[in-house]
Parts: structure tokens; sequence; C-alpha cells
């Protein structure tokens, strides 16, 4: 696999990567309305660099012909309709590309992921027994290895020789990409910006929930 962030890559020459398949693949965010104000205007932004980064890698490599989001199970006009659903402005991007030709391919397998998540959330709730604890931590192990190799397995079907694919997953995924797959990372450049902003968020909450009753923090100096 060789990996390209696309803010490193000047003019590749569109003769090196003829015949191969490509993959660009975005960070994947999604709104969240208890998210303190601003946050969801970061993300907006974020988007719509989004889509104007893939539109350069399109018109420097390849237009995109597939489409892949994670947590989406359905592929089609379903999938859109799922993908409105949960997250507004990633689907006005993958729109875009379908309607100008892309298709939405089902990255996920219905079954498998909800097993993960089920799996996810006992271990979140905390377990008293180590037995438990440790058939329950094997039992997600086992279930996200699975849905690993599943959503490599689509990738490696669907996507053609030549083509193009659109893949918007977690930056922490451990999807394993085909040696014949080339992946350039979109890195638009609100993305650290947003990173930061979300770290001193937490961080200032923190200190509120730390603070005695009645004492308030002013971070500002007089």
């Amino acid at each position: 696999m060789t990996s390209q962030e696309l803010g490193r890559i000047e003019r590749p020459p569109a003769d090196r990567f003829a015949g191969k398949r490509k993959v660009y693949l975005v960070p994947l965010l999604f709104p969240d309305r208890s998210a303190p104000q601003g946050y969801s205007e970061r993300i907006d932004q974020y988007w719509e660099q989004v889509s104007q980064q893939v539109r350069s890698l399109e018109q420097r490599l390849s237009p995109v012909k597939r489409v892949y989001h994670e947590f989406i199970s359905e592929g089609g006009d379903d999938g859109l309709k799922a993908l409105e659903a949960t997250n507004p402005a990633a689907h006005k991007v993958v729109r875009e590309k379908c309607l100008m030709g892309a298709r939405l391919e089902a990255l996920e397998d219905r079954e498998t992921l909800q097993e993960m998540l089920d799996w996810e959330r006992c271990l979140l709730i905390g377990l008293v027994s180590q037995k438990v604890a440790a058939l329950v931590s094997e039992s997600y192990a086992t279930a996200s290895n699975s849905r690993n190799d599943h959503m490599t397995r689509v990738l490696d079907t669907t996507l053609q020789p030549d083509e193009a694919g659109l893949l918007i997953i977690s930056e922490r995924h451990r999807v394993q990409f085909p040696k014949d797959i080339e992946v350039f990372y979109v890195n638009p450049p609100v993305l650290d910006e947003l990173r930061r902003w979300v770290r001193q968020q937490q961080a200032e909450a923190r200190v509120q929930e730390q603070a005695p009753e009645g004492e308030s923090h002013d971070t500002d100096p007089e």
C-alpha cells in the first residue's frame, strides 16, 4: 500500500497511477447536537473542505466511481437515506458523487456491525467479574476483526482496476487495504483546528467538573 497525504501532493503524474485502484480516504466526523456552540459551524466547514479536496484529487487522478461510508450497511438509494439520517453533512458530499455517476456501496455487514457494537456497550458499562470481562473483551475483538475483514473484502471485490473510491471512515480504523490499492489521505486544513478546539473544550469541561460547588474559573486575566 502506498499512502499519500493530499496536503503534500503537488501534481502527481496521472500515468504513474494509470490502471491502479485508488482510495481517497476521508476521516469520518459526525454532527453532535450536544457539543458546545461552534462545533456545528466547524463541522460544516470541514465537509466543505473535504468536498473541495476530493474534487481536486479527481481532477488530478481519477473521478470517484465507488463510495464507502463506515456504519452504512446498505447500498444505493437505501444507503443514501440511512446516511442522510445519521450524517447530513457527509450525505451532501456522497450524494454529489452519486449524482455524478458514482455508486454508494454497502461497506458494512449489518449483523457483524451490530454484534460488535453490542459487545462494545458491554465493555463500557463496567463489569465486576474479571472472567466475564475477559470473555466480553475477547468477543468484542473477534467481532471487530470480522468486521474489518468484511470491509476489506468489500473494497477488494467492488473497486475495479483504474477506479477511484471515496472511503469515509474513522481515523482509528484497522482496515487492511489490498496491496494494489493506492491510498490518498484527505486532510482539510480545518481538521487540525477542530481537533485542538475539541481538546480545549474537553479540558475546560474537566476543570468545571473538578471545581468546588459555587466556585467558578475565569480563564481571562483581569
